[in-house]
């Protein structure tokens, strides 16, 4: 029979002076995410203000910073721990306030004085390799995970730390397994949550995404990134008042957090669409007429034996052809042409309308790179770049730091490369479902972080 929780008596526990207890910190996690959530944040909120004030007590300034940390507000919880010398608990909490910050150095040197201090040797051991290797020190990471022994194996911080080395190393599915271990071991291991939940909406999970992201926020302290992106699942799902949800929850938290202001502007937008019942008529007898099979229509046997030979059945496969597909056709000559020509005007159709947009072979439709250099699909061929900027355009586009949104345009257009990105125009990337000016702008931004940018930008 499981035990009911014991409430905490928030009040005291905040009022306390003494140096902060980890016990203590364990309560306070449990009272906000428990039913005595609204009390507990009242009160934090309240000790926050008061801890401003002149000769505050450490003890009570440790408690401020660590409840703000758990609220979400990182830099009042920076200001507030940095007055903190010896508490072992202010310490050990003002190492994840600065990894949130990612201020990873400061971050390797508080969770060492934390450890020093008397806090949880392993954990602290462990939470430093995590900002060393977000530091690219890939091998100390790992060589200081290994210093923990059995005792920090068994812990679900290992689990993840390893899959983060591992991830960072291009191995993925080592780092998944490692993932899974970690959540099994602690199911609200809000960073290995958040890893797997990245890694199923990228290959298109959105259920299991959605699965993840929701376990992962469902103790304190939420994850930003989590908000944000399930909030975009939200979206994309159509269920446009939770998304509105975790974009508000995200500015309740940082009220200039700008990506957040964009995606809740977006939702606004999206709410005030109206259905063009016109428009959904037009679309219906259009499809319906792309579907109708050439058969139905007056053709010179030899057209019809053409286009049977092309395995072009329907109006719409013409539609997705070039004409000078149909003139390589076996015994397809003009006057074969001129007859399919009238037979599509007679429709308001024209061959090769729906053509998917063709991939240059030799020339660029337009200067991507922002030196002025053209650059085609086959760039890596191209002799007028230089290595550097073949590199540059062979980098994948999971290098770029999108949002599930974006990352999803860009699996729906089978785009992998920054290359194979600059050769589309912002109208292209605009026509994808789901796929707004706030996408448009993310990856403006990232591309010109690399000297790049769309065609025709």
């Amino acid at each position: 029979m499981s035990k009911i929780p014991v409430p905490v008596d928030v009040k005291s526990l905040l009022q306390n002076r003494n140096a902060m207890q980890a016990e203590e910190l364990t309560q306070l996690k449990r009272s906000l995410s428990s039913d005595q959530v609204s009390q507990t944040r009242i009160e934090l909120d309240a000790l926050i203000r008061e801890s401003e004030a002149a000769g505050t007590p450490v003890g009570q300034i440790t408690r401020a910073g660590v409840g703000a940390h758990l609220l979400g507000q990182h830099k009042i919880a920076d200001r507030l721990l940095s007055q903190v010398t010896n508490d072992a608990v202010g310490l050990y909490v003002h190492g994840l306030v600065l990894m949130s910050l990612e201020r990873f150095k400061d971050a390797e040197a508080k969770f060492a004085a934390a450890g020093k201090a008397g806090f949880d040797s392993i954990e602290c051991a462990l939470k430093k390799a995590g900002a060393i290797r977000l530091q690219n020190r890939l091998d100390d990471a790992e060589q200081t995970l290994r210093t923990t022994g059995t005792e920090g194996a068994r812990r679900a911080e290992y689990s993840y730390q390893m899959g983060a080395i591992l991830s960072d190393r291009g191995d993925t599915y080592g780092a998944i397994e490692y993932f899974e271990r970690a959540v099994d071991m602690d199911p609200h291991h809000t960073q290995a949550l958040f890893r797997l939940a990245s890694e199923n909406a990228l290959h298109g999970n959105d259920n299991e995404a959605v699965r993840y992201y929701e376990q992962c926020l469902s103790k304190p302290p939420y994850h930003i990134g989590a908000l944000i992106n399930l909030g975009l699942l939200y979206e994309d799902r159509g269920n446009y008042p939770a998304a509105a949800f975790c974009f508000r929850r995200v500015l309740s938290f940082e009220p200039d957090h700008e990506r957040a202001r964009m995606y809740m502007k977006d939702i606004e937008a999206t709410q005030e669409m109206f259905f063009d019942d016109d428009m959904a008529r037009n679309e219906a007898r259009l499809s319906q007429l792309l579907s109708r099979p050439v058969t139905d229509f007056e053709l010179s046997v030899r057209s019809r034996n053409c286009l049977a030979g092309m395995n072009i059945m329907t109006l719409g496969d013409l539609t997705r052809v070039t004409e000078t597909d149909l003139l390589g056709g076996k015994n397809f000559g003009e006057t074969s042409l001129v007859e399919i020509r009238d037979l599509m005007a007679q429709h308001g159709l024209r061959v090769g309308q729906n053509l998917a947009p063709s991939k240059p072979k030799d020339v660029a439709p337009a200067a991507s790179w922002s030196g002025g250099v053209g650059v085609g699909l086959g760039f890596l061929q191209t002799p007028d770049l230089s290595p550097q900027e073949q590199a540059m355009l062979a980098k994948s586009t999971s290098e770029l730091n999108l949002s599930v949104r974006a990352r999803k345009c860009m699996a729906r257009l089978g785009i992998t490369t920054l290359g194979e990105l600059v050769q589309r125009t912002p109208d292209e990337l605009l026509a994808t479902k789901n796929f707004g000016v706030t996408s448009l702008n993310e990856i403006r931004q990232q591309l010109a972080e690399n000297s790049l940018k769309l065609r025709n930008d």
